[in-house]
């Protein structure tokens, strides 16, 4: 501690009035030590304001760190190779002594080859077991098969297979059928008494005979082999019976010659072992190596590394911007929210006919008032794609049906129907929402007789019509609030009046049914009209709200025209919607707002 504190003193300095260890404390509380990743480097650095200091005193710390390492090896070599002298006498003892003993107990127990023996006695029993196993499967064979003729009458001992089997038999057999064959053919020729005949039934008496002698003789072989193969099997029994006691005889000397034996062999193992750790660390001791050196000396700093303000600055302004990056994608996460045409055709997987913009303190504006030029345009579209959507053949009845309630939707049905008759087309408007009717409100009309009165029977169709101030343009309001509404929407009335006006003078009917999610109506009614359209508010109906919509919606399999996107707010959405319809028309809509 001493020799390093004086040579990291910058020179000028006078002998600190604190102490060394005051000094070395502080020395290396300035010390940094950082392993480079995936090598076996280290980085030695030293903070202080004296760049020379800085510079001596890591120089200081690497060499002195080098040579006490060296020391240290070199001291613990040595105390390891006089550990290990000692540990080789004793273990070479244990070795000698060992061996000695596994000498004598071969000659007290007269086994001076021992395992020559072990092997030769082991191999004959198992030769021995082998071919009385064998010979004794045949013997269990022969008997079998001998049994079996001798259970046989004595008529039928030909028809054993194994009896049948011998050639003498069968040659015999091949002999006594061709001479039947014979006879046959000479009694149809000749008499009994031809000579050709009586030498054939002669043929035919010895042939049996010669037959019957070699039945008797298979029988007597099958018999021989069973005689033989049981006396073979108890010659091979005595045999095993000799080997197995010798066997065990050896084993039981083995025994505590494999006890002596392993004991050497661990012995040895451990002498030898020793006598390479020795070795190696006598080349260690005598080579000086040292496994920790001195890789680059350390270089003087230019400037300070600390404090960096550009360096603070840069990583100041990243910050912020991951962070507002961050919170703003954070934001666009939690607002799962219906905004973008996509929304509808990826999410809800619907057509889209159009998007219906905004307009500023109105919040339900009406085509037959003064409305802005892009809110006019964006029903035109509307209308086209309405068209294009639902046919040409007779007269189209339109529902038009939302996920909640406040979406625009009967808005959106009004300026739907206005768009259609300011086109040339015959339009019939129905408010089929008779909780909470708002055609009426929307339009301007009283409310006096409607649907709810021609499907209670208290009005006709022609009573519950109204013209309106728009050429072409004729509403059903949804008259008195009944107190059963889903009931009237599900008659027979309801679905005679859809009927009727499908072959009614009228080109388009469109019917305001109220929100999916809030009463069945609209599901109701879906199965019987031409097409439905879905209205959804711009940033207003969470996606989960809309699928689950659609979902209700589909389980009576209508007829989906697709969705309209209402109330966009193009101006706060611009890059957007100026990418999704082009740079001048987004120019266009924000003119037309601002105007």
């Amino acid at each position: 501690a001493r020799r390093l504190t004086r040579a990291a003193t910058p020179s000028g300095a006078t002998a600190g009035q604190p102490s060394a260890t005051d000094l070395a404390n502080a020395f290396l509380g300035a010390v940094h030590v950082e392993q480079v990743r995936g090598s076996r480097l280290f980085n030695v650095s030293i903070t202080s304001s004296d760049p020379q200091f800085a510079a001596r005193a890591a120089d200081a710390l690497a060499a002195e760190y080098v040579q006490f390492n060296l020391e240290y090896r070199t001291d613990a070599t040595r105390k390891s190779l006089d550990f290990l002298a000692g540990e080789i006498a004793k273990q070479q003892t244990k070795v000698e002594d060992s061996e000695r003993a596994m000498a004598e107990y071969r000659e007290s127990n007269n086994a001076l080859s021992l395992e020559d023996r072990q092997n030769t006695v082991v191999s004959s029993l198992n030769q021995v077991n082998d071919e009385y196993t064998r010979i004794r499967t045949v013997r269990i064979q022969k008997e079998a098969l001998y049994n079996q003729i001798k259970s046989l009458p004595p008529s039928s001992v030909g028809d054993a297979p194994a009896v049948g089997a011998s050639p003498a038999v069968q040659s015999l057999r091949t002999r006594l059928a061709e001479l039947q064959r014979q006879k046959v053919q000479l009694n149809e020729r000749y008499g009994p008494k031809n000579p050709q005949v009586i030498e054939n039934d002669n043929a035919i008496a010895d042939t049996t005979q010669q037959l019957q002698t070699a039945l008797t003789a298979a029988v007597a072989a099958i018999r021989s082999e069973y005689q033989t193969a049981r006396a073979t099997e108890l010659r091979l029994a005595d045999a095993l019976k000799q080997s197995q006691g010798a066997a065990m005889e050896l084993n039981r000397k083995n025994v505590g010659y494999t006890v002596l034996e392993r004991e050497a062999q661990s012995n040895r193992g451990i002498y030898e072992a020793l006598l390479q750790r020795q070795n190696e660390l006598q080349i260690v001791s005598n080579s000086g190596g040292n496994n920790v050196r001195l890789m680059d000396r350390a270089v003087v700093p230019g400037s300070p590394f600390t404090p960096d303000v550009r360096r603070n600055y840069m990583l100041g302004a990243l910050t912020g911007l991951l962070l507002s990056l961050g919170l703003v994608l954070a934001i666009d996460y939690l607002d799962d929210t219906v905004k973008t045409p996509e929304d509808i055709t990826r999410r809800l997987k619907l057509p889209f006919l159009g998007l219906v913009p905004a307009v500023k303190g109105n919040n339900h504006p009406l085509l037959s008032q003064e409305v802005p030029h892009e809110f006019g345009e964006a029903f035109r579209a509307l209308r086209t794609s309405l068209v294009f959507s639902s046919g040409t053949e007779g007269t189209r009845v339109i529902a038009l049906t939302s996920a909640q309630p406040l979406e625009g939707k009967t808005t959106t049905a009004c300026n739907m129907a206005i768009a259609l008759a300011y086109g040339g087309s015959r339009v019939l408007l129905i408010d089929a929402d008779m909780r909470r009717p708002s055609v009426s409100r929307t339009l301007g009309i009283e409310n006096n007789v409607g649907l709810s009165h021609l499907l209670t029977g208290q009005a006709t169709a022609r009573q519950a019509i109204h013209r309106t101030n728009v050429q072409n343009l004729w509403v059903m309001t949804a008259g008195m609030t009944p107190p059963n509404p889903s009931e009237l929407l599900a008659s027979d009335r309801m679905k005679t009046l859809i009927a009727n006006v499908q072959t009614g003078p009228f080109d388009w009917v469109l019917i305001d049914t109220p929100p999916v999610l809030a009463v069945t109506d609209a599901v109701i009614i879906a199965p019987w009209v031409s097409g439905v359209v879905f209205v959804i508010g711009s940033e207003m109906t969470q996606r989960r709200l809309a699928e689950r919509a659609v979902e209700t919606l589909l389980t009576s399999r209508p007829h989906v025209l697709g969705a309209v996107l209402n109330r966009v707010d193009i101006i706060r959405n611009k890059y957007y919607y100026s990418r999704y319809y082009g740079y001048k028309y987004k120019n266009y809509y924000v003119k037309s707002n601002a105007a």
